[in-house]
């Protein structure tokens, strides 16, 4: 428990030493990479896909299967029928018992004839009388015993087994049961790469919204401190009468409308670092340091190659998945024709029962061993085949047709973005120009007013300028970097 206690508590200290120190963009990126949840989920997804493609690999190995039962039966099988099984009781009987009755009428015809006596007829009858009466009974004796053998005795049954059965020819249906599952293995890591894509882009846009946000804030405080400069002067001027009362009004309103402008900026950076400690996985309300913050250059003109041909259909995990979806459908075709096609099966067995048939119904385990072959061959099935086959072909026709639709949908927003950067490169230099000559204006603004040729409004009018001018510098600069990660995003580059 102490060891799980100074994880948990090296956890905290590392999330709260990461809030309070200055984070590059790389930095963020990274911790965006590694705390997502959802990045998490398609890692874990991946792991199901590579198990199923194990699976699948496993049906071209031999399937070995055991099997073990008891039966109790109300009545036994019985090989003899109820007349053959009296006729074996009564063996003796109905054999040697009519021969002696066929020789006491031919004794008791020749007394009658007077062949021989009365006396010898009787005698001849005790005599044969005692001979055939344990010979019926020894007969009787003997087809009883042969019922007997005949009984199976079969009420009580055991049997166990096992079987081993090895596929042969599926109709192609296992190959493409293992080339669906590698297919998901790449949708798997494809829809991984599409989620690092969204996030690394969410986490540029948040960094780079903050930063603007930030260096804003900078701005304001700067022209806050112009205007509280300003107004200090004109104070000055009112209390020495070469200023009125309503020239000091104007200025107060200038000065609570920066003022404002501040609070509204401060109230933007804590929401936007609040979105990106979110997307980095810290806490909320740390104290999170950027570091272009204090950058004064940002649009840095990054070369982005952005050839559609070469990266873009390979770099996008959105074509990547269509492509999948494309395969998949294909392979399906094939295991959709296998279900028609014949299936050949090698089976082997070892198989142990009681009462057993090798040795009559004998009361004993005995074993055997078995080989043989399976076919299946289906011949008709009302057309379902041809039915279902249109079905999965069509299906492919419209996977393949997205997948059309998305390269151009790509090749349009590529071209977009790379307009987009132009205008916001252009932007930022026309932004520079006027910057130049927002600061020049300024200085002739409070030189003038120092020498009493210039109002107090044309000079407010000169510091709103340079701060519209400052402004549109900043917005230029991120627009230019959100514009390159917009491209990177468009070209599949966000790595």
């Amino acid at each position: 428990m102490k060891f799980i206690y100074s994880i948990i508590l090296f956890s905290g200290v590392s999330l709260a030493s990461f809030a309070q120190s200055t984070l590059s963009l790389q930095r963020c990126r990274e911790l965006a990479l590694a705390n997502n949840r959802q990045l998490k989920i398609s890692k874990l997804t991946a792991d199901i896909a590579e198990n199923v493609h194990k699976a699948a690999k496993t049906k071209y190995l031999p399937r070995v299967s055991g099997l073990a039962g008891y039966e109790h039966f109300t009545r036994e099988v019985s090989l003899l029928s109820d007349r053959q099984k009296e006729a074996l009781s009564n063996l003796g009987t109905n054999s040697i018992g009519q021969i002696g009755g066929q020789i006491g009428e031919t004794i008791t015809g020749l007394a009658q004839q007077g062949i021989i006596t009365p006396d010898v007829a009787q005698q001849l009858g005790q005599m044969f009388g005692n001979l055939t009466t344990p010979l019926v009974q020894a007969g009787n004796n003997i087809g009883q015993s042969v019922r007997d053998a005949f009984r199976s005795n079969s009420r009580n049954t055991y049997a166990t087994g096992v079987m081993i059965t090895q596929p042969i020819y599926m109709g192609g249906a296992i190959k493409a049961a293992n080339d669906i599952a590698t297919i998901g293995e790449d949708i798997a890591q494809n829809t991984i790469a599409l989620k690092q894509q969204t996030v690394l882009y969410a986490v540029d846009n948040a960094y780079w919204l903050t930063v603007s946000l930030k260096k804003k804030e900078r701005l304001a405080l700067q022209y806050r401190n112009l205007i509280q400069k300003f107004s200090d002067n004109v104070q000055k001027m009112y209390k020495e009468g070469v200023a009125t009362k309503a020239d000091g009004l104007k200025v107060d309103v200038k000065l609570n409308t920066a003022d404002l402008q501040i609070a509204q900026l401060q109230n933007g950076i804590a929401l936007s670092k609040m979105a990106l400690c979110e997307l980095c996985g810290l806490e909320l309300d740390g104290e999170l340091l950027l570091e272009d913050e204090q950058t004064d250059a940002l649009a840095a003109n990054e070369p982005i190659d952005y050839d559609v041909r070469d990266t873009t259909f390979n770099g996008r995990p959105e074509v990547r998945l269509l492509q999948n979806a494309v395969d998949i459908s294909r392979q399906n075709n094939k295991l959709i024709r296998s279900l028609y096609l014949p299936h050949v099966a090698l089976t082997a067995g070892y198989t142990v029962s009681n009462p057993n048939l090798f040795n009559g119904f004998e009361q004993k385990f005995k074993d055997v061993w078995n080989i043989g072959v399976i076919v299946h061959v289906p011949i008709w099935r009302w057309n379902e085949s041809k039915y279902r086959l249109r079905a999965a072909k069509t299906a492919t026709r419209i996977a393949e047709m997205e997948l059309g639709d998305v390269r151009n949908k790509i090749q349009l927003e590529v071209e977009q973005h790379r307009f987009r950067l132009k205008n916001a490169n252009k932007q930022l230099a026309t932004a520079n120009k006027n910057m130049v000559a927002a600061e020049e204006n300024l200085r002739c603004a409070n030189v003038g007013f120092k020498e009493g040729v210039m109002t107090i409004t044309d000079v407010m009018g000169a510091q709103t300028a340079w701060m519209q001018a400052k402004t549109a510098i900043v917005d230029a600069e991120i627009a230019v970097r959100t514009a390159q990660v917009g491209l990177r995003k468009a070209l599949g580059l966000m790595n």
